[in-house]
């Protein structure tokens, strides 16, 4: 099983799954613009309930998109730590040294770590519920105003679902090249956080490797299939908006109003 849930598909038959993409990548978006504007507890904890709710209705087991937060867990943790012993105030909780803990520093910590999480969360429930191709139909839709400017959108949105589907790709390939080198002898766990950094640069120069070797055997294939990205397409699949989707966009409004309604009280 993947290591990360961002950049898979988990195919179901849930009322998420079956929603346009268009729609699940504005709502998406407009999620996350929206946690960098909350700036209360409650709004945090009205994004939460959202994010749980779409997580029930979406049938995608929760301990799967809990394996999206290993990637960042590191970036987590010194996130939080940072927060906390330098983050300035006036409710001092403890002093030890020259490092001074508090209140504010505490509730920065809990904000800081709750938004990275909701981040993760809801980008792998959009990449869980959508199969890639219609993600990289929806990606060009967004993109489509810039087209006047003549930023190529098709390209563009390509270049990002293949992006996104490659994450886990990396991360298991990571994970047997650290199982082979584990096999020769390798040690990645003993020692200080120095050492451990240390041990993993010889894991760098074979992931390069590989993943250079996927670019381009997948640009070998791309061209075999005569893939031009400047060619004006048809899909197979025309997506229309339906009233599940309105719906979906009326019980989205409720809950981004609220959570902007904590930011005005």
């Amino acid at each position: 099983m993947p290591k990360v849930a961002i950049g898979q598909y988990y195919p179901g038959d849930s009322p998420i799954h079956k929603l346009d993409p268009r729609i699940k990548l504005i709502c998406s978006f407009s999620f996350i613009v929206l946690l960098f504007l909350i700036p209360s507890a409650l709004g945090y904890i009205i994004a939460a309930c959202f994010v749980a709710l779409c997580v029930k209705v979406s049938t995608v087991p929760f301990g799967f998109i809990l394996r999206g937060l290993r990637a960042i867990f590191i970036l987590l943790m010194f996130t939080i730590m940072l927060n906390i012993f330098f983050m300035p105030g006036e409710d001092l909780l403890f002093r030890f040294g020259w490092i001074s803990v508090y209140m504010e520093g505490i509730e920065r910590a809990a904000m800081m770590g709750t938004r990275l999480v909701l981040l993760i969360f809801s980008s792998s429930l959009l990449t869980l519920t959508t199969p890639p191709i219609d993600l990289t139909g929806a990606i060009e839709f967004v993109l489509t105003p810039l087209k006047k400017i003549r930023v190529p959108a098709a390209e563009i949105a390509m270049m990002m679902t293949i992006a996104l589907r490659f994450i886990p790709t990396l991360v298991e390939e990571m994970d047997k090249i650290m199982k082979a080198q584990k096999a020769r002898g390798a040690d990645f766990e003993t020692g200080g956080l120095i050492k451990k950094a240390k041990s993993l640069i010889p894991l760098l120069i074979p992931l390069f490797i590989s993943a250079f070797r996927r670019a381009d055997e997948l640009a070998m294939a791309m061209e075999a299939r005569c893939y031009r990205p400047e060619a004006r397409r048809t899909r197979m699949k025309v997506h229309r908006l339906t009233r599940r989707d309105f719906a979906a966009l009326a019980v989205v409004s409720i809950f981004y109003g609220a959570m902007m309604l904590t930011r005005l009280l």
